[in-house]
């Protein structure tokens, strides 16, 4: 499998303007604290919040932090996000839109939030690994499809893992939040829910009728 450089990945003007639109994505995740205390990362030195970004620049890889994902961990979470998000009737894999990308971005940017997961994620992607090489004698990235979702059914669920499998559960919750945060703010993503944006409308006849009686209310403005 081959990893991008640097050069290849995505621009940070790009990045910054994933940040902000999933914010409220990333509500998809579990709560970063249940049971057991997360696994611990190395974090990145966090020098604060600065001044704003000018998003009509360009900034390539590393102008802002450095990218701490490494080559192998890379590896496992491109191929976790292709289980999480599979190429399918409604839209591409995961890889093809550079989630991963987006994935290193997130882990490495020095804002809480972001170095919470820094906390997570990399460790929980060494976890894979490891855990892979355990049962399979094999990386996660080189495991059959059977193979790594039977490893994924293991922490698919925080709730109903078992207690050997709480940390893995955590990780995998984070994950799919991140995940789900990139993909779904793309073009490709939003085709795949039927989201068409802020477009003009020549008229608006109100929601449908299937919607409302789902709801259990009626149209009552004209």
């Amino acid at each position: 499998m081959t990893i991008p450089d640097h050069s290849a990945r995505l621009p940070r003007r790009t990045v910054f303007k994933w940040f902000a639109a999933a914010a409220a994505a990333l509500q998809l995740g579990q709560p970063r604290t249940i049971a057991a205390e997360p696994p611990v990362g190395a974090p990145v030195a966090v020098k604060g919040y600065g001044t704003d970004p000018k998003l009509n620049a360009s900034y390539n890889p590393g102008d802002f932090w450095p990218l701490t994902l490494t080559a192998p961990q890379r590896e496992a979470a491109k191929a976790l996000c292709d289980i999480l998000l599979p190429a399918d009737d409604y839209g591409p894999a995961a890889s093809e839109l550079r989630v991963v990308d987006y994935l290193d971005e997130w882990v490495s940017a020095p804002y809480p939030a972001q170095q919470a997961d820094h906390g997570i994620i990399p460790p929980g992607l060494d976890w894979l690994d490891a855990e892979s090489g355990r049962r399979f004698n094999a990386r996660f990235a080189a495991l059959t499809r059977e193979q790594s979702h039977a490893l994924c059914d293991d922490v698919c669920y925080a709730a109903t893992a078992k207690a050997e499998h709480k940390q893995g559960a955590i990780f995998f919750s984070r994950v799919r939040a991140v995940a789900a945060g990139a993909y779904y703010c793309t073009l490709p993503g939003w085709k795949a829910i039927g989201y068409i944006g802020n477009v003009p409308l020549a008229r608006f006849d109100g929601p449908p009728p299937e919607v409302l009686a789902r709801l259990g209310v009626e149209q009552t403005v004209k």
